[in-house]
């Protein structure tokens, strides 16, 4: 008898990929494409949407063929939040690049809301805070500067979506117009009380309803793939956004429970129950998943730069040629320096919310070589971590709330066994890793069994959740807290927004 499988799409920032899970949740096949990156000026960043849509159409046929198309029964699907894409609804082609959920181009836009005193609603409303990552003020750039975009969607004629309206469309063949909670809320317009777009919100950021997806939950009948699109129909039952798919497929169903995924950003993401919590330390409260009408709330800190970093050492300084030999590189550093690289690339994410902030190394030497940068590239992204759980602790603990003593890790990232011990050495906080580090596909892939039926709850898929290794702090507190100090140093002057004056 064939198997059964789902075809989860996973679309992320740097590539796309199509992964296929049987019925236990194991992975029977993949596929992954890397797609261009476009920078046209200082903290823009760009795709185009037309790319994203072949290597994940690409990547979908691959893993059908492969696995044998007659056993897939339905489709989930996950992505990069917060990235817009506008197109003609009757052409189906997008009016201009998406623009990226890294981008700063509107920072100005976003002080000038803040100045006037509204980011306190907008934080009531959505969870979230002024800022250039969110989407709304992506949108509202976009019908502002491609010429008569905004009078065409006025009249209907434009359609708005992050990439998960976006793949919908496509895979329906321009049948359906949807988006789910846990993206709309990543949006600024979107209510999070009321579950709704809010027309106070519409009309301070200009954006127009008609060109609004409707909202579903995480599990709904998203449609089916268009004749021809796939080797099958099939349908498309559930929809998150890439970290609400971590939570999921690191089961985190329990109040309090905490996992953090490490892409090309980090993103830690506490579940804090059916209530909201109001963040002290400017994080993020936002919509976890939302099945059968039922919210679940989380508490989120974002950091933009984490995988991202290693592509850059790569890419841009050419210090590796693949993020395979930085664990021996970093293992081979010297002990004794201190050089600290700030990884300000498109700006500073929570808990700083310093979208001007660029990045900078500090404190090298003459024998500061690859390893040592290297190094300081993966410890970065472990203090940033340590950062962020700090203001989470304190939230939750605020609100009533405890984290289990343990965090759940997933990405590409933690396949370095050598910086899954620096993070639990500089967090000092013991760190599982699970069996499937891909937890936004797994994610994805249980929202679609689920609407198929192959389970009834997602506590019947948290009992399949198993544990690969356990990474336990081995670093003296002397040292973790050395290396804390030099790193809060390094930040002062990037956070004061002036260029340092020394190292």
């Amino acid at each position: 008898m064939a198997d059964e499988l789902v075809l989860s799409i996973d679309q992320g920032t740097t590539s796309s990929r199509a992964l296929a899970f049987d019925r236990a949740g194991k992975i029977r096949g993949v596929a992954q494409t890397e797609f261009t990156q476009i920078f046209p000026a200082d903290g823009w960043v760009e795709h185009d949407a037309d790319e994203i849509w072949q290597t994940t159409l690409g990547v979908c046929r691959t893993v059908m063929d492969e696995a044998g198309a007659e056993n897939f029964r339905g489709i989930g699907i996950t992505n990069q939040r917060e990235t817009v894409v506008i197109w003609d609804r009757k052409t189906g082609h997008p009016i201009a690049n998406a623009i990226v959920w890294q981008d700063r181009r509107t920072t100005d836009f976003c002080a000038q809301l803040a100045a006037a005193g509204h980011e306190d609603t907008v934080r009531a409303k959505t969870g979230l805070l002024l800022d250039p990552y969110f989407s709304a003020s992506k949108i509202a750039w976009l019908l502002d500067n491609v010429p008569d975009a905004r009078a065409r969607a006025q009249a209907g004629d434009l359609a708005f979506g992050t990439v998960d309206s976006w793949l919908v469309w496509q895979l329906s063949g321009g049948q359906v117009h949807a988006t789910d909670a846990t993206n709309a809320a990543r949006t600024s317009i979107f209510n999070i009380h009321t579950h709704d777009w809010d027309d106070e919100l519409l009309a301070l950021f200009n954006v127009p309803r008609e060109i609004l997806p409707e909202v579903h939950d995480n599990v709904s009948d998203f449609g089916t793939s268009a004749n021809g699109v796939l080797p099958v129909n099939l349908p498309i039952c559930g929809m998150a956004g890439d970290q609400q798919a971590a939570v999921l497929g690191q089961a985190c169903f329990e109040p309090g429970m905490i996992k953090s995924t490490y892409g090309t950003g980090c993103f830690v993401l506490a579940n804090t129950g059916t209530q909201t919590v109001t963040s002290q330390n400017r994080l993020l409260t936002t919509i976890a998943y939302r099945l059968n009408g039922q919210t679940v709330y989380g508490l989120e800190g974002s950091i933009f730069m984490a995988g991202a970093i290693v592509q850059w050492l790569r890419d841009a300084l050419c210090l590796i040629e693949n993020a395979g030999e930085t664990a021996a590189l970093a293992q081979a550093a010297d002990p004794a320096s201190n050089v600290v690289l700030v990884p300000a690339f498109t700006g500073l994410g929570a808990p700083h919310w310093k979208p001007e902030a660029r990045a900078a190394v500090f404190n090298m030497t003459r024998d500061t070589g690859k390893a040592e940068i290297v190094r300081a590239a993966l410890e970065a992204v472990s203090l940033q971590t340590d950062d962020l759980l700090r203001a989470i602790n304190d939230d939750m603990a605020q609100a009533g709330l405890s984290v289990p003593p343990r965090l759940r890790v997933d990405g590409g990232m933690v396949a370095n066994d050598w910086f899954v011990q620096n993070l639990a050495d500089l967090c000092a906080c013991p760190i599982d890793r699970p069996e499937v580090i891909e937890t936004t596909a797994a994610g994805a892939a249980m929202l679609a069994m689920l609407k198929l039926g192959w389970f009834d709850t997602p506590a019947e898929f948290a009992a399949g959740w198993q544990r690969d290794a356990a990474f336990e702090p081995s670093m003296a507190q002397s040292q973790r807290a050395q290396k804390q100090r030099v790193w809060q140093t390094a930040l002062a002057p990037i956070l004061r927004a002036t260029p340092p004056s020394g190292n």
